[in-house]
């Protein structure tokens, strides 16, 4: 239980009404959360408006509100905090009643369009290793140390964030690695934290469903970096020509990383194979267990946060030799009769070029490819064509099933999806709606020494369809379907 004055003390209020020195038992923005004796902060939403429930709110007993616009007619047993942006506000007075625990962490973000979850993964892995206790809230878990807990947003809201980094300085985390979305950003979700750096690793078009246009897509990313420190670090992909566009405001120290061109941190592909690959990284060779040029820049930029976060060299390219692929991840499964395949999250047009590429960098001319791949449903239309475009190029057959439909008709998006295929690669393609047949078909297509990719889901082990999650997980369907076939 805090007071209300001491959690307002770094907000700019523009109204205050009542008296603010009373005890808050709780922040709650979903009016049905409201208990009694708590503060009730109105966010505008994407799909409904909070200031519209503070009436809910206050019969629920609510003892304050921080809004934006103060209701005409207010109880004067009540406070109203009037702001101008609640949604800030909220990250704001979330930290404040949590004690500020960001400050008490070395707390890293990692935003970019791919690459998120592998490299806040290894750096929490990498951390723990080297014998700290970590926090991590990613887009499959969030852990406190060894404590699971599962997550529901790639970021999530600023109460439920700031309660998680106190319970991590509770249980006596030194540092937190957090995925940090374009979503996050706009929504001011992460508002009110304090960060020892920012990891850009890549943009390409996603998410557009939501933020319309590329550039408002690359403006959200950029706010990060915008809002960073001058004590922080902001570290860049100087190889992707939109990281020195994320630092031109930032008051931290910038450093970038790159593969193809010069860079404070630099990194080469010596080798690869399905198992791993051979690295060169600030002029040192090293073995990993990740495989393509997309997971040499994951692995460089782990390499770089650690220097940056004051780690030692040798310490942090040893623990890495020894780190395998998240889960998920670019991660393989061999069959009794030699066929290999791939299970990755790969969801975006450049994710499945990236893990297409690596794999043909690979594979000999005698090795088929088969793709299989989909599109959810309710997100960027404009990705759907250039998936199955991509796909139909990089791969010997392609199967286009369902991804996530969840509201949409899986046939439908199909259909989308085979907009972008050429005449010429229209023969590679077959058409399944439902997924596990279309992972069937592909084992039964494919003979001994091929290479399966099966795309878009990875780590989830749900499929969405008509608004349900139901069971499903590509890695326990695959290995049913092989043992089932070979035996």
């Amino acid at each position: 239980m805090k007071i209300l004055s001491d959690i307002l003390k770094s907000v700019k209020v523009t109204q205050e009404i009542g008296n603010a020195e009373i005890p808050i038992t709780a922040i709650v923005f979903d009016s049905r959360k409201v208990e009694l004796g708590c503060l009730f902060v109105a966010v505008k939403g994407t799909l409904s408006d909070g200031h519209d429930f503070i009436e809910m709110a206050i019969e629920k007993g609510a003892k304050a509100i921080i809004c934006e616009n103060i209701p005409p007619e207010n109880n004067k047993d009540l406070v109203f905090i009037q702001v101008e942006n609640s949604a800030k506000v909220l990250g704001q007075v979330a930290s404040a009643y949590y004690e500020n625990p960001s400050s008490k962490l070395k707390l890293l973000g990692v935003t970019g369009t791919n690459g998120k979850t592998t490299t806040v993964t290894l750096l929490y892995n990498l951390v723990r290793k080297l014998g700290y206790k970590v926090g991590l809230l990613s887009t499959v878990r969030n852990y406190i140390d060894d404590q699971i807990i599962d997550a529901t947003h790639t970021t999530p809201d600023a109460v439920q964030m700031n309660k998680l980094m106190k319970q991590m300085v509770d249980y006596g985390c030194e540092y937190c690695f957090m995925e940090v979305s374009s979503h996050a950003i706009d929504q001011e979700r992460i508002a009110g934290l304090d960060f020892a750096g920012g990891l850009f690793t890549n943009i390409t078009h996603d998410h557009l469903d939501y933020h319309k246009t590329f550039t408002e897509y690359i403006k959200a990313k950029k706010k990060f970096f915008d809002n960073l420190k001058s004590e922080s670090f902001a570290l860049i992909n100087t190889d992707d020509k939109n990281g020195r566009i994320m630092v031109q405001n930032t008051k931290a120290k910038v450093m970038n990383y790159a593969v193809r061109s010069g860079a404070d941190f630099k990194a080469k592909v010596i080798e690869s194979h399905f198992e791993g690959s051979m690295l060169s990284i600030d002029n040192i060779d090293v073995w990993t267990y990740f495989v393509g040029r997309f997971n040499a820049y994951n692995v460089l930029s782990v390499y770089a946060c650690a220097i940056l976060l004051g780690f030692e060299k040798e310490e942090i390219l040893t623990a890495l030799s020894e780190m395998k692929p998240v889960e998920g991840r670019f991660e393989t499964f061999r069959s009794q009769n030699g066929i290999t395949a791939i299970v990755d999250y790969a969801h975006t047009p450049d994710a499945l070029l990236n893990v297409l590429n690596a794999i043909n960098q690979i594979r000999n001319d005698d090795q088929e490819l088969i793709t299989v791949v989909g599109a959810g449903g309710d997100r960027d239309k404009t990705k759907r064509p250039e998936m199955a475009k991509i796909a139909t190029m990089e791969s010997d057959k392609v199967i286009l099933t369902s991804d996530n439909p969840r509201s949409e008709d899986p046939n439908e998006i199909l259909e989308e999806m085979k907009v972008g295929i050429s005449i010429e690669n229209k023969k590679k393609v077959l058409s399944i709606v439902d997924r596990k047949e279309g992972i069937r078909t592909a084992c039964l297509l494919a003979k001994k020494g091929d290479i399966i990719l099966i795309a878009g889901k990875g780590h989830e082990t749900y499929q969405e369809i008509k608004g349900v999650k139901q069971h499903f997980d590509d890695r326990e369907v695959l290995k049913q379907i092989f043992n089932e076939l070979y035996n």
